[in-house]
């Protein structure tokens, strides 16, 4: 399969890169076309510029981002490798979004301005691979699982059609041991091999 890895960490040591990493690697050794899109290190603009956003119901002008434009549509699996930040996206993911998957690229809007409609058919895997500082219960009992409900209904749910999504959080990041990391990547490790 094509497998698209976003990673959105700045720091080039952090444990989303130590992920990021085992994932790229995994991905190769089972033979897969593998893409990796580093966002803080190419220096990726999350910023929604005036032009993009007056063209969204027109014929959206994505010329800025063609080469992440490409690489989504093309994908057939979406790595996504990022921290929670306040119970959200990194604001360089969040603007990825914005941008990448705009109408005309991952939805078409409706004559009527009704329910959008999905053009990410190609896309049938989606995990996503977090870090959090707060412990399981604040996000899952607490926040409802912010993320994962925007990423799996909003995002998935309107943008592509029978793509599955795996979501594996690592929870109390700031003070987790290499054990704990060891295990954590092995679930990781699992859901890909389910791609094969």
């Amino acid at each position: 399969m094509k497998c698209l890895v976003v990673v959105s960490h700045p720091l080039p040591n952090s444990l989303c890169r130590h992920l990021a990493d085992k994932v790229v690697q995994h991905l190769i050794e089972g033979g897969h076309d593998v893409i990796e899109e580093d966002l803080y290190a190419e220096g990726y603009d999350p910023v929604l510029s005036e032009h993009e956003r007056g063209t969204y119901y027109g014929t959206y002008d994505a010329s800025d981002v063609e080469g992440q434009v490409k690489r989504l549509q093309e994908a057939d699996a979406l790595v996504l490798v990022f921290p929670t930040w306040w119970f959200g996206f990194p604001a360089i993911l969040k603007g990825w979004f914005d941008r990448v998957w705009g109408p005309g690229i991952a939805y078409d809007h409706a004559d009527d301005f009704g329910p959008i409609k999905p053009k990410l058919s190609r896309l049938k895997h989606v995990l996503a691979v977090t870090t959090l500082g707060s412990p399981w219960w604040v996000d899952r009992l607490v926040m409802w699982q912010p993320v994962k409900r925007i990423l799996k209904h909003a995002l998935l749910g309107a943008c592509t059609r029978n793509c599955k999504l795996r979501f594996l959080s690592l929870y109390n990041a700031e003070k987790i041991e290499e054990k704990q990391v060891a295990v954590f990547a092995g679930k990781v490790t699992e859901a890909l091999e389910r791609w094969s």
